[in-house]
């Protein structure tokens, strides 16, 4: 038996504003231009690692923002 039905509660789906949506996006805009920056080059190794740091960033910053 969950929690939500023990305490009688309905379950609802939370709502994501657009703030949140825009916010993870634009953090992972800067997050990928920094890697790359701090790498100093654009190999296909450094832009694998650069958009998998963003990609996590910019999700970790959308679901953070619920």
């Amino acid at each position: 038996m969950s929690t939500i039905t023990k305490t009688g509660a309905t379950a609802t789906r939370l709502k994501r504003s657009r703030a949140s949506l825009v916010g993870g996006i634009a953090t992972g805009c800067g997050v990928f231009t920094l890697a790359l920056l701090l790498a100093g080059n654009t190999s296909v190794p450094h832009l694998v690692v650069a958009l998998v740091i963003a990609v996590a960033v910019a999700t970790w910053v959308r679901l953070a923002d619920l």
